[in-house]
């Protein structure tokens, strides 16, 4: 393998996408573990991400900062791998589409109401706000199942849309939204955490089973 990889990442945080996916591939890389939120309480931080979000992930000095797209990135560029949908499969259009739902459509609400509901002090917590969200996530969560494939999201395989969508399961059974989720789903990721390439996820971040702490 060419190339050096340094993951920047918060316990079961959207980086864990990242985490799961250089598991997935067996990778080498360096893993710096940080507490949440790090552009709060890790000197420098901003420095390496100026977003001061996470992951952060360094390939040879260029950062990448987006967890959808990151589990791509190494599939393509350390593969070839069967975890990414080749352009010329029948699925590459779904792929590319869960790929990307798993963060724009299905985490984004959840991180609203997270944020109204543990993030914000007391004072300018927004209740109505934190459920409207979570019905939001719930009804994409539920019209996404439709779209999906029998075993995994698409291709007849794993492949890394699946640690896109299956991120976002996991944060809702952490953060209070489990009633979201519906029992399809909930077995969807339930296979997931079977892998073991999730489990050496867990292990590599100081945890085991499906316990999460999406706050670090």
């Amino acid at each position: 393998m060419n190339g050096s990889i340094r993951l920047y990442h918060c316990r079961d945080a959207r980086s864990f996408r990242a985490l799961w996916a250089l598991e997935e591939m067996g990778l080498p890389y360096d893993l710096e573990l940080m507490p949440f939120p790090p552009r709060a309480r890790v000197d420098g931080y901003r420095d390496i991400n100026p977003l001061g979000t996470v992951p952060a992930m360094v390939v040879d000095g260029k950062l990448m900062t987006e967890s959808a797209a990151i589990p791509h990135f190494l599939a393509t560029r350390f593969g070839p791998s069967d975890l990414a949908v080749a352009a010329d499969e029948a699925d590459y259009a779904p792929y590319l589409n869960f790929l990307h739902m798993g963060e724009a459509t299905l985490t984004f609400p959840q991180t609203i109401h997270l944020r109204y509901t543990r993030m914000e002090p007391p004072d300018r917590r927004v209740a109505q706000a934190a459920e409207d969200y979570a019905q939001w996530f719930g009804s994409r969560l539920r019209n996404a199942e439709t779209m999906m494939g029998t075993e995994y999201a698409c291709a007849g395989r794993f492949t890394m849309a699946d640690i896109s969508v299956g991120y976002a399961v996991m944060l809702a059974q952490s953060i209070g939204l489990a009633e979201q989720v519906t029992p399809g789903m909930a077995a969807y990721f339930d296979r997931l955490t079977r892998r073991e390439g999730f489990r050496r996820a867990k292990a590599a971040q100081g945890s085991t089973g499906t316990e999460t702490d999406p706050l670090g």
